[in-house]
């Protein structure tokens, strides 16, 4: 177990980047175990159902902390750090949700309008691009399958956006539009061209440019298709699992096509990083009070209500946190929240599992209530 306190003073937000550093402390073992018991307790659960090494990324305007168990690489003892980068799966639809919002503000996209609105003969087959709107389709209500099957790579291996929708098209509705949040992938497929569309730029490019720079992360990326690679330092991911004291754990690192989940999942960041864009956006700093309240009009489904690339998730402790997880296959499961008043948490281990992911939140949970 490692843990780290920084005391920080809060000079300007700019996506919670710009934090002047005061002063370091690093406590002694019973300090540590002492200052944040509940939360490594929390940790450890976490990271002994789940990959080789956990971490989490915690505190409030005034303090933050990490805390971590086991090892960024199996085979080494290499602790988890807030700076260490991994693939965030399914928080990169935060950021797709985001980018919609502010083509919404400035009047190139209407919320409650049908996506046929904006891309003509883009859902089709067994849907109706005139009942879904882009609402619908941010809150996972548009009644679209999870995923498609058959999209076909082109000659390079890597995957358009067209092309994954196209394979969704054959698919049967999980549901009516509207009727209720069924989690698609797809989704956010189609938001990525809608993005593309309205855009005219690389969907990656328009949340780099619209986020990632604005807010100055500079451990967050999207990547080209056919880019693999992590920045150093990196988590390596892993599927396979344990059965004390047997380990078998596969790296998977590079091993997936990243194009294939595009806006839906395909970004990497560090605890940090997501951090700080968690705190930006109900800061107020991404989109306006009006997007942020509609990002957190939500339904039942899942955990907590759902919202627009967000879910509201009650707190143990009282209240409520806003949240997104994200489980990829390149072995990495992580999850980040914050509350109203300032509290902020974001977990990460490094194996791809829905166990993992579901028990991820307890972690935030404990780290959130201290």
């Amino acid at each position: 177990m490692t843990t780290t306190t920084h005391r920080r003073r809060l000079t300007g937000l700019a996506g919670g980047a710009a934090l002047a550093v005061t002063a370091t402390i690093v406590p002694s073992a019973a300090a540590q175990e002492d200052d944040h018991a509940a939360t490594q307790a929390a940790l450890n659960q976490f990271q002994s159902i789940a990959g080789p090494g956990a971490a989490v990324y915690a505190g409030d305007a005034d303090e933050v902390w990490t805390l971590s168990a086991g090892t960024a690489k199996f085979g080494e003892n290499r602790p988890i750090t807030e700076a260490d980068h991994f693939r965030i799966g399914s928080q990169t639809k935060t950021f797709t949700a985001a980018v919609v919002l502010q083509l919404v503000e400035e009047g190139s996209v209407e919320l409650d309008a049908p996506i046929e609105t904006y891309l003509p003969r883009v859902v089709t087959g067994n849907y109706d691009g005139n009942a879904i709107t882009v609402r619908q389709l941010l809150q996972h209500t548009s009644g679209l399958a999870r995923t498609g099957n058959g999209a076909k790579a082109g000659p390079d291996g890597t995957y358009a956006l067209a092309e994954l929708v196209r394979a969704v098209m054959d698919e049967p509705p999980v549901g009516a539009p509207g009727e209720k949040s069924v989690y698609s992938n797809a989704g956010y497929l189609v938001l990525g061209m809608l993005i593309e569309q309205i855009t005219g730029q690389y969907a990656g490019d328009a949340i780099t440019q619209r986020i990632i720079q604005p807010l100055g992360l500079p451990g967050t990326s999207f990547p080209r298709p056919g880019e693999r690679a992590l920045a150093q330092p990196f988590v390596h991911g892993y599927t396979g699992g344990r059965i004390p004291p047997f380990y078998l754990w596969i790296d998977r690192t590079t091993a997936v096509e990243l194009s294939m989940y595009s806006t839906t999942g395909a970004m990497a960041s560090t605890l940090a990083d997501s951090a700080a864009f968690f705190r930006a956006l109900a800061d107020g700093e991404v989109v306006s009070e009006a997007s942020l309240a509609e990002m957190r009009k939500t339904v039942p489904g899942g955990i907590g209500g759902v919202g627009l690339g967000i879910n509201e998730i009650p707190l143990s402790c009282g209240g409520t946190f806003l949240a997104k997880n994200g489980a990829v296959e390149t072995g990495h499961v992580s999850t980040t929240g914050v509350t109203d008043d300032g509290r902020f948490a974001s977990v990460v281990t490094n194996t791809f599992s829905t166990v993992a992911a579901e028990q991820s939140f307890e972690v935030l949970d404990a780290a959130l209530c201290e």
